[in-house]
């Protein structure tokens, strides 16, 4: 079973999330995806800044989905 990555960049300022971002790699399984998570989330901290995140009261929240293959017709 593989797992995708979903994250979302949210603010309590604005009470909202922008739309989810879908991270290109697919991971062999749920560990991996949530390790790769909480490293995205902190280079997206850092790279939005100290002052943004402060202002905005933002934050990151992720999930990893299982992805299912397809069905196959019968």
């Amino acid at each position: 079973m593989k797992f995708g990555l979903i994250l979302f960049l949210c603010s309590f300022v604005a009470e909202e999330c922008l739309p989810p971002h879908y991270f290109p790699a697919q991971f062999e399984d749920e560990y991996t995806c949530l390790m790769t998570g909480y490293e995205q989330s902190i280079l997206k901290l850092k790279e939005i800044g100290r002052e943004e995140i402060n202002e905005h009261s933002m934050y990151i929240r992720f999930v990893c989905a299982e992805i299912k293959p397809p069905e196959e017709d019968t």
